[in-house]
């Protein structure tokens, strides 16, 4: 997309794909520092969100990008994150931790694997594969745990995600930012980061241009498994339970981050970046929302609206695109 238009100014267009997201976000950063600067322009509210409840969002919401940028979604990635949370709990409250990590991690990649391979192989539509395995998953996990909590961790297994660097920096912002960078490096900078938008633009193309499509869709369900497995590993430590009942949540959670990040159900278009923004958004809106007191309901009720307005947004990007493609080409 050229940031220029015919008269040599910014065109409208780039403006509302590179910067509307940012903008929203300010805007509702500002109203609520405006209207309740004392209970949330504070320190404590402001690291509470960004270096507590945001990252969770954040970490599921990745993966969930990926797999629409495939022009796919990955309904299992709450389960999944479940399921290897509780297996490796049993390990982990015995001070097993490496082997509980390790386990749970496994898992995880195992689901990816399962997922990619029922998509790419057996031909199963991207939502129908991960929503069976997303009642595997769930099933298995109530299964193991009586549908009850597994709580009451090792304070060393705790520290993973309620400790911080030098008693400044929380582990769980670090941890987030060094997967954002892997991950951001790997699609801007890597030949797979391509072959992932290449796939997404059109399947057919990119097989036939000598990309092994299958096996970056199927890599591509292997990362969300990880990322699951991970959050799972860190919302365990913070919680101090592994809870079967969490997953609904997290899944439609990072769905509505993704696409107000700018992720298009097309395919072949979104940014890890832009999710940060997107579930920043969220996060922000539920923060500021609980501040004024207002019922849970109308908090999902206003995420809507703001996804509703984030794909109002792409139409709109995608008009003025399709518009300026015929002025140039009416004029050659």
């Amino acid at each position: 997309m050229s940031e220029i238009n015919p008269d040599g100014g910014i065109s409208l267009r780039f403006l509302l794909d590179r910067y509307s997201r940012i903008m929203i976000l300010a805007i509702i950063v500002a109203f609520m520092a405006a209207t309740k600067p004392d209970a949330f322009w504070t320190m404590n509210n402001l690291s509470a969100v960004a270096f507590q409840q945001a990252p969770f969002m954040i970490l599921m919401s990745f993966g969930m990008t990926l797999a629409i940028i495939t022009k796919g979604i990955d309904k299992s990635m709450g389960s999944v994150l479940v399921l290897s949370s509780v297996i490796g709990a049993g390990f982990v409250k015995n001070g097993q931790f490496l082997a509980g990590i390790g386990l749970a991690l496994a898992v995880g990649v195992a689901c990816g694997f399962v997922s990619g391979i029922l998509i790419t192989r057996v031909g199963v539509a991207p939502f129908i594969a991960t929503y069976g395995v997303e009642w595997v998953t769930l099933g298995l996990a109530f299964v193991l745990t009586g549908n009850v909590y597994i709580y009451d961790f090792p304070q060393e297994f705790r520290e993973i995600a309620t400790g911080r660097i030098f008693g400044l920096v929380p582990n769980l912002a670090l941890i987030t930012l060094a997967i954002f960078l892997i991950l951001h490096f790997t699609m801007g900078k890597t030949i797979f980061g391509r072959k992932v938008y290449m796939v997404g633009n059109n399947f057919n193309a990119a097989t036939l241009s000598g990309v092994n499509a299958r096996k970056t869709v199927t890599m591509v369900y292997i990362v969300n498994g990880l990322l699951a497995a991970i959050t799972g590993i860190l919302y365990m430590a913070r919680l101090n339970a592994a809870d079967p009942g969490i997953s609904a949540a997290f899944t439609l959670d990072s769905i509505a981050a993704s696409l107000i990040g700018g992720t298009s159900f097309g395919g072949g278009k979104g940014s890890i970046s832009g999710t940060i923004v997107g579930a920043l958004i969220i996060v922000f809106i539920r923060n500021g929302m609980n501040i004024w007191g207002v019922h849970t309901t109308w908090q999902q009720t206003a995420v809507g609206f703001v996804i509703i307005f984030s794909i109002f947004l792409e139409a709109t990007t995608q008009k003025l695109t399709a518009f300026a493609t015929r002025r140039r080409r009416g004029g050659e």
